[in-house]
């Protein structure tokens, strides 16, 4: 298979695991580092992008949502939004290191976008949480750590 394919379809799997939508990216790098056909580096490079990039549109549709908050039908009161921002940024910040787990990872990134976590920050603990758990994965798979 082309590499271009290969790494693209690493990408898309990354990307897609990061939205709402069902994916399991970390079998598919698992499987391509057992292959052996490909730098660790660079797969855990684009896994990374791919899974920060589908968070990054995960952050845009909370900030989207955030606009309807005074209509009716608005899941969560503006009082308890108004509350939750300030817990957000206070202490919730921190709690994006958590982003890449299976469970609740996902909703992070969304209540980051509605609680308006600057872009800049939100990048940052992100990519050092996706990328992190991409690395201790391949670091894992290619016997690196025990």
């Amino acid at each position: 298979m082309d590499d271009l394919a290969i790494l693209g379809g690493l990408f898309a799997i990354a990307f897609i695991a990061a939205t709402i939508l069902p994916a399991q990216s970390e079998a598919a790098l698992v499987a391509l580092l057992v292959a052996g056909t490909h730098s660790p580096i660079l797969l855990v490079a684009v896994a990374s992008l791919g899974n920060v990039l589908g968070a990054v549109v995960n952050w845009a549709l909370g900030r989207s949502v955030e606009r309807f908050r005074d209509r009716r039908w608005f899941p969560v009161s503006p009082r308890a939004l108004d509350r939750a921002t300030g817990w957000y940024h206070r202490w919730g910040r921190w709690s994006l290191l958590f982003s890449w787990a299976p469970i609740g990872g996902d909703a992070l990134t969304v209540a980051a976008g509605v609680l308006r976590e600057p872009l800049r920050s939100f990048l940052v603990l992100v990519t050092i949480a996706k990328t992190g758990r991409y690395a201790v994965l391949a670091a894992v798979t290619l016997g690196v750590l025990a």
